[in-house]
């Protein structure tokens, strides 16, 4: 089944159908919540937490087309909550993001200096940026999400990108 076959399946209740769309989007989700959010932990809560928000709410998605915006729009709702927790309790979420980004297993002087870049960039822009960079979303997905039309988006993204260039030229 394609995409567009699955998300109508899953729409019926069909648990093999969502499965096998979690499958197609779980790193994408899970990259945008842990560039968003700085923690592993954080990040898998926040994709759970979408995950099962989607499953009990995919029989609502009207056009089987604007899943990934859909779903997407339903994590940066869990990581939006998920920040407002750590706000709630007063944690420092800079240190948290900065210590969890060291402990990545990917190169963590490059990853210290991609999130500097991303902090430059104000809060639509960095979205922007990792909604097409990390999770893989089109220009007109992301148009989706702001309603703004996919040029506005393209160029948006290719004006953060430039800026984010300088800071990695340094």
């Amino acid at each position: 089944m394609n995409e567009t076959e699955l998300v109508r399946a899953a729409s019926g209740k069909d648990r093999a159908a969502f499965c096998e769309l979690y499958d197609m989007y779980r790193m994408r989700l899970y990259r945008y919540a842990f560039y968003k959010l700085g923690s592993r932990e954080d990040a898998e809560d926040a994709v759970s937490s979408c995950v099962l928000s989607a499953w009990e709410q995919i029989e609502k998605l009207r056009e089987p087309e604007a899943f990934p915006a859909w779903i997407f729009r339903i994590l940066r709702a869990a990581c939006a909550g998920i920040l407002k927790e750590k706000i709630g309790r007063k944690e420092d979420l800079s240190d948290d993001a900065l210590e969890s980004v060291k402990a990545s297993e990917e190169d963590p002087d490059t990853m210290v200096i991609l999130m500097e870049a991303l902090g430059m960039l104000s809060d639509e822009s960095r979205e922007m940026v990792l909604l097409s960079a990390v999770a893989g979303l089109s220009s007109k997905e992301i148009g989706d999400l702001y309603d703004m039309p996919a040029g506005t988006v393209r160029s948006r993204i290719s004006r953060s990108m430039s800026e984010m260039r300088k800071v990695l030229e340094k």
